[in-house]
């Protein structure tokens, strides 16, 4: 077992407030949860971000619609992503909103650095624009006239803006790409890196149209771009420029947990602006895939859109991260079906680790009073945590919880080869060393995957949740004190 002890710096997408709570915020807080909970378990100094964006045209329109103010506005919307980030455990240290001012001003110090390198200038802009998607497009990017990424309608637009040199960077970035692994999964590098080789444009970075933004710092009639605007929010959660002790600390991220439909901005626009203010780069960058509902692409109109938080009230927090973990590795798209999630929790949370846990504890409950658990390593052995530790590091949470899984099985088969419930005297004690070992092991390892999960364990066997003490115990013995409780998890009648 190797611990190194370090920084970690995980970041999630800040979701625009007005959306509707769906699978995709689900999947990309739970993906980036459980590489934080998982860094703080081996012993990594953790900082883990995420929030909301809410600047810009469509914040300004939805806050029309519901007839308030945008602030109002915007402070109604963001308690149901708290909400959720509650009910789903995410452990987040900070939740970084971009309407503090503390951000807005951390905003104009980065657009006055980028002035500064002479990387802004002002033109006339003219293309096809996307309200929803806060986008502008080309021609030839459209999909039948519309945008290519939400299939809505485009509107031309013509206006006096400021630019940032992208182009500038276009060398730069291909020397960066070359050089490093950037983006998971690779074939997202590999995308990426074509778009560069074809050849940057320079960048709009303001818009005069748009008021519910935070004001150009060299031009009282424009207003800094939401995107600008909200890529920012990685600095001034880390209290950049004003305060430099988190900065100095955690700076750069780790990796960026974001959606594969940003993968743009956060892989080209934002190592460029980067690059122009002399920041050091991202590590990574995790793109993830989409969910859709018995595959079909989630639409309000299709009355499709699953919300978490029900399925959250019907089935267990802990059965919602672990059926989008399982179900799908992290940059391919998956489908949700209400059977393909029952039989998640019915045939592996239940039948396979639920039933581990309670078949266990009942033998050690039924074993004669003072009975010693102890005995030689023999399920031990079977655990790959080496190959675990490296997944974890290479951020493939789905492989490194089919390892635990396997592990499961293998403790499984175990009672059944062994015949554990026959068993008696050192037989008997043997067998449920190498069971109550292989569970406590277990409630670390699933830790963050399943917290709530991992705690019950460790509760019924009087364990703790310590990486350090992930092996069996060198002694022979198990020293735990046994209280078994409910099932981990109920059967869902179909």
């Amino acid at each position: 077992m190797v611990i190194t002890i370090s920084k970690f710096y995980i970041t999630t997408p800040i979701y625009y407030a007005n959306d509707k709570l769906h699978l995709g915020h689900a999947n990309s807080n739970v993906i980036a949860d459980v590489l934080a909970r998982w860094h703080r378990l081996i012993g990594d100094d953790v900082f883990f971000v995420t929030g909301s964006d809410e600047h810009g045209e469509k914040i300004e329109k939805a806050a029309v619609a519901a007839g308030m103010q945008n602030i109002d506005f915007v402070d109604y919307e963001v308690k149901k992503f708290k909400e959720l980030w509650q009910r789903l455990n995410i452990s987040n240290d900070r939740f970084i909103r971009t309407t503090e001012h503390a951000h807005e001003e951390a905003v104009k110090a980065f657009v006055e650095l980028l002035n500064k390198n002479q990387d802004i200038y002002k033109a006339k802009y003219s293309g096809w624009y996307c309200v929803y998607e806060e986008t502008f497009w080309t021609e030839l990017e459209l999909k039948n006239g519309k945008c290519p990424e939400c299939g809505r309608d485009v509107k031309i637009l013509e206006e006096d803006a400021y630019f940032f040199r992208l182009s500038k960077y276009q060398d730069k970035l291909l020397d960066f790409y070359n050089k490093n692994s950037f983006i998971l999964p690779k074939y997202r590098q590999t995308e990426m890196l074509n778009r560069i080789s074809g050849g940057l444009k320079d960048i709009s970075i303001t818009r005069p149209s748009v008021k519910w933004a935070i004001q150009f710092p060299f031009d009282s009639n424009q207003y800094i771009y939401v995107w600008v605007d909200a890529l920012v929010n990685y600095l001034s959660a880390l209290g950049w420029p004003n305060s430099d002790v988190d900065f100095n600390k955690f700076w750069p991220p780790d990796v960026h947990v974001i959606g594969k439909d940003i993968n743009w901005f956060h892989s080209v626009v934002w190592p460029a602006l980067l690059m122009s203010c002399g920041l050091q780069l991202p590590s990574n960058i995790l793109a993830t895939g989409f969910w859709t509902v018995n595959n079909e692409k989630m639409s309000k109109s299709k009355g499709n859109v699953i919300d978490p938080i029900s399925l959250i009230d019907k089935y267990s927090a802990d059965a919602l991260r672990y059926f989008l973990i399982k179900e799908k590795s992290i940059g391919e798209d998956g489908s949700f079906s209400n059977d393909a999630f029952i039989a998640r929790i019915n045939g592996e949370l239940v039948a396979d680790l639920g039933n581990l846990v309670y078949r266990v504890l009942t033998l050690a409950e039924k074993a004669e009073e003072g009975a010693k658990f102890e005995g030689r390593n023999e399920l031990g052995k079977k655990l790959e945590l080496e190959k675990l530790e490296k997944a974890m590091a290479d951020f493939d949470i789905n492989l490194g919880l089919n390892i635990i899984w396997q592990f499961i099985r293998e403790a499984n088969k175990y009672i059944n080869d062994n015949k554990a419930w026959a068993l008696q005297g050192a037989e008997l004690s043997n067998a449920l060393y190498n069971l109550l070992e292989s569970c406590r092991l277990i409630s670390i390892l699933i830790y963050p995957f399943m917290p709530e999960t991992g705690e019950k364990i460790a509760a019924q066997l009087g364990t703790k949740i310590e990486f350090k003490y992930c092996s069996f115990s060198p002694d022979g013995k198990f020293s735990g004190k046994i209280k078994k409780g409910d099932y981990l998890f109920k059967k869902i009648k179909i």
